[in-house]
């Protein structure tokens, strides 16, 4: 194939809706990626499926795959939508886009074979794992850099981190060390960006829900309620940020236990610190606020297992972990698709069932994984509680994808032709 066909291939790849915006491959990779990986692990765990040789074993392969194929690809959707929209600039082109997408692709297929083809392939997978996960930075960096109130130049550093948590996972693996503390550490960085993220989507949504609250109120009785405005504010928001990466980076380091457990209860009271803002009566019990406030209910939660498991109580630090990567991130990823996803392809927001089953299994699954790291269980109790949570998420997502693959793939319904919010999607935002 000549370079002009492959030219006129790549634009016609482009000229498709799933590459309209940002957004759109992401998110559907995240759905899908989300929906597949669980059941792999689960064939493995309990059937002996053979999953991808990678080096470091199975374990690393399932952690990566989480963070930096599932996680990073949502987080590369809501960045490349969200980071135009804050900055008052033009979105990113269908090329751009497209680009990063086939440089995810191909990094989970680099990834995956990396364990087969040898010395070559695990500098391959570590070129392509890397080069993306340092191309979202940059490509965002200008734009935030010039915008000229710096009001979210956090999502710059969180990337920016995120990306040197996989440079050093790859260098690990390249020198033959085990590079588990990378995966860790990307946890830290993951709920530090959830928090980046959620002071700006919260904003919306809550207030939204106090509008609502008040309309109904006034059209009840007459009389609207004096309720106040919603606002996340900067010292509680910057005081768990702080907390956090205090925590990550002292795992990264390897600081005694006793020391690491008081920097993860630190970091579980700063973001309990935090919902004090969102204490705004019956408007927080709306489904899309809900979300969000859960978001961080299971935040604290898991940085107070992992803190109490290394101060030597009776669970596994990975019942922590777990409830921060499948809760927490696996929600506010949810909610992002949801939110984001629906309203920047033209549509409202989405009031079926399906939504908070989805959510409700998400929940079920962090809790029956964070059970199953308790330790003194009965010696056949661990695999069934793991197949119980993995079953859940995989239903969760598998529901997503269901439900939001066409959301992603189809041009917009509204005659929209790229990333605009629907203009009557603040209707919905609190469909019950």
């Amino acid at each position: 194939m000549n370079g002009r066909s492959t030219t006129g291939v790549f634009a016609r790849m482009a000229a498709q809706p799933l590459f309209m915006c940002g957004f759109r491959p992401f998110f559907l990779a995240a759905a899908v990626y989300g929906a597949v990986l669980l059941p792999l692990w689960l064939g493995y765990l309990g059937a002996g499926l053979a999953l991808p040789a990678v080096p470091g074993g199975p374990v690393v392969w399932h952690a990566h795959e989480l963070m930096f194929g599932f996680g990073l690809a949502a987080v590369a959707g809501f960045v490349l939508t969200a980071v135009p929209e804050f900055t008052a600039t033009a979105p990113f082109g269908r090329g751009t886009t497209l680009g990063l997408a086939l440089l995810w692709l191909a990094a989970r297929l680099a990834f995956w074979s990396s364990g087969s083809l040898g010395a070559a392939g695990q500098w391959l997978a570590a070129l392509l794992d890397a080069g993306f996960a340092a191309a979202l930075p940059l490509a965002v960096a200008r734009r935030l850099w010039r915008d000229p109130a710096r009001r979210h130049r956090g999502f710059l550093w969180g990337l920016a981190a995120m990306a040197a948590t996989v440079a050093g996972f790859q260098a690990d693996v390249l020198r033959g060390l085990y590079p588990m503390r990378w995966l860790v550490a990307a946890v830290g960085v993951m709920m530090v960006l959830i928090v980046v993220a959620m002071s700006r989507i919260s904003m919306r949504i809550v207030n939204d829900a106090l509008d609502a609250q008040r309309r109904r109120r006034d059209a009840e009785d007459g009389e609207a309620d004096d309720l106040p405005a919603y606002r996340a504010r900067p010292p509680r928001r910057n005081l768990a940020i702080f907390a956090i990466s205090l925590c990550t980076a002292g795992g990264l380091l390897a600081i005694p236990p006793a020391v690491a457990g008081w920097l993860a209860l630190a970091a579980a009271a700063a973001v309990l610190n935090l919902l004090n803002d969102w204490h705004v009566g019956r408007a927080l019990l709306s489904r899309w606020a809900f979300l969000l406030y859960m978001v961080y209910w299971l935040m604290a939660l898991g940085y107070g297992l992992l803190g109490l498991a290394q101060l030597g109580a009776p669970v596994a630090a990975g019942a922590g972990l777990h409830v921060l990567t499948v809760g927490a991130m696996g929600l506010s990823i949810l909610a992002v698709l949801c939110i984001a996803g629906r309203t920047h392809a033209g549509l409202p927001l989405d009031g079926r069932p399906w939504v908070m089953l989805a959510a409700a299994a998400i929940g079920v699954a962090a809790a029956v994984r964070a059970a199953a790291g308790m330790t003194g269980l009965p010696a056949g109790w661990p695999l069934p509680l793991l197949a119980a949570g993995g079953t859940a998420w995989a239903l969760a997502w598998g529901l997503a994808a269901a439900r939001l693959a066409g959301v992603f793939v189809r041009a917009r319904s509204d005659g929209g032709s790229g990333c605009e919010e629907a203009s009557a999607a603040a209707g919905d935002v609190l469909s019950p």
